[in-house]
């Protein structure tokens, strides 16, 4: 083997297909299959057309990122894949799919913790990115922050209560009959809206590296119910600034407070949520004004990809770490645990 080995990567956690080719750190290929519109009539993720979805994806994917990489199954050092956490049968889609890849090609096999795969997509981009680090993972169902002291050695500091702050976006989004995904769509929603015209609740205040996002879904949704009653509610952008800025407040705040806790000099981000283009903002700014390193993927990189789980492989691969046939799908998986 090389010392930059040459894994395909392959993520189906939840409601999209990726697979890449990653050289090292680097992607030599990434592609994608998107379910948004099969979720969107739902309103949410339906795990079983989630799982057949991936099914009638994987194949032709893989084949298509090793074409676009230029490179053949044999010349293959690794195949990686996400165990876990995830939707148990989007998981063994693609588990079960790699899992037999490996085998039939003779080549190492390596589970990958999804959130893993996220606090290091940043790397595939930025070779200053390295531990130690915070980092702040925000995702549709995982709200964290992860002091990584080195690659491999995680320890979760705080996370959700209760909703994940994609969630929260998600139900809230639902809410209001602006669609699916919630993220993105609060997100335009709030082009031209006073981040201040409505104060929301930022909860846990008391626990410093902690969330919460189910009272803040419970204001909002109360208030514009009572608005609605009294035929006076508010401008659209206005509602959807204001729950941005109590989310964004919240992952903002608690991921400085683990860095003033450890120290650590680099803050970095993963998970769909750091697409949103005022966490983005707010992270920027006070990473500058407090003097500490700031490292984001591009958005492509924030959501579930294939790239992020063959680059957490190569860390994986470069430690003799493999991971064993008889093993299987950890849908409840735990990054520390």
């Amino acid at each position: 083997m090389t010392t930059e080995p040459l894994i395909l990567g392959i993520e189906t956690s939840c409601d999209e297909t990726g697979v890449a080719v990653v050289e090292g750190f680097g992607v030599r290929s990434s592609v994608l299959s998107s379910q948004t519109e099969a979720h969107a009539r739902f309103g949410g993720v339906v795990p079983e057309v989630a799982a057949r979805a991936h099914v009638e994806a994987l194949r032709p994917l893989v084949h298509l990122a090793l074409a676009r990489a230029g490179v053949h199954s044999d010349d293959l050092d690794g195949i990686a894949v996400t165990q876990g956490p995830g939707l148990a049968g989007a998981l063994m889609v693609g588990f079960s799919f790699a899992k037999a890849l490996a085998w039939s090609l003779g080549k190492p096999f390596i589970g990958i913790d999804h959130m893993e795969g996220h606090l290091v997509a940043p790397r595939l981009e930025d070779a200053d990115y390295a531990p130690p680090a915070i980092v702040l993972l925000a995702s549709g169902g995982h709200s964290q922050i992860v002091h990584v002291r080195a690659w491999g050695d995680y320890e979760v500091l705080g996370e959700t209560i209760d909703d994940a702050a994609g969630e929260a976006f998600d139900k809230l989004a639902r809410f209001m009959g602006l669609g699916y995904p919630g993220g993105p769509a609060i997100d335009v929603a709030s082009d031209g809206g006073d981040p201040d015209a409505i104060r929301y609740p930022r909860a846990l205040r008391d626990r410093p590296f902690d969330f919460s996002f189910s009272g803040l879904k419970t204001s909002v949704v109360t208030s514009l119910q009572k608005a609605k009653e009294a035929g006076d509610v508010p401008p659209l952008p206005d509602v959807a600034a204001s729950i941005q800025e109590a989310i964004v407040d919240v992952l903002v705040d608690k991921t400085f407070n683990a860095v003033e806790h450890t120290g650590a000099g680099a803050v970095a981000g993963g998970g769909g949520v750091l697409a949103n283009r005022r966490l983005r903002a707010r992270l920027d700014e006070e990473a500058a004004a407090r003097g500490v390193d700031l490292h984001l993927p591009t958005p492509a990189l924030c959501t579930d990809n294939g790239a992020m789980i063959a680059g957490a492989a190569t860390i994986h691969l470069r430690a003799g770490r493999t991971t064993e046939w008889h093993a299987d799908v950890r849908p409840g998986q735990r990054l520390d645990g």
